[in-house]
């Protein structure tokens, strides 16, 4: 199994786990393809804002963490959202989703990680408790054009 970042050649193999992504129940609804094309473009250009890691088996794309750096005062200093991590079903139980987590521990030392996760979807809760994430009595607001 390797992990690295995102590169341009990866295109295609990015656009699939995405579109694989936002089919599941993991997600609200599915996203504009053009979204999709926007983020890889951002992922390849710069990584200001946005690092996503992807994890390939015997060469093939398995999955991908995509993350978003920020900064919070309540949380004490830098954080890094992770916003998707997804294992294609063929390749779940081999350590892939364990393996991008500890690749985005490892690259960043920040002071706090967060992510969401429905609550049941208990084999992603087991997994992040496993790296000490535990939930907070948030609910979060969103507003949109």
């Amino acid at each position: 199994m390797t992990i690295r970042k995102i590169n341009r050649e990866d295109r295609e193999s990015y656009l699939y786990l995405v579109e694989k992504f936002y089919q599941t129940d993991g997600v609200m609804a599915p996203i504009e393809r053009e979204y999709m094309e926007k983020t890889f473009e951002e992922l390849v250009t710069r990584d200001t804002y946005a690092v996503c890691f992807l994890a390939e088996e015997d060469g093939k794309a398995a999955g991908y963490t995509l993350l978003a750096k920020t900064f919070s005062q309540e949380g004490g200093g830098e954080t890094v959202w992770i916003e998707e991590l997804y294992v294609l079903p063929e390749y779940r139980g081999r350590g892939i989703a364990s393996k991008l987590l500890e690749t985005v521990f490892a690259e960043y030392k920040v002071k706090r990680y967060r992510l969401e996760v429905e609550p049941d979807n208990v084999h992603a809760v087991k997994l992040y408790g496993k790296y000490n994430f535990y939930f907070i009595p948030y609910q979060e607001m969103v507003k949109t054009k």
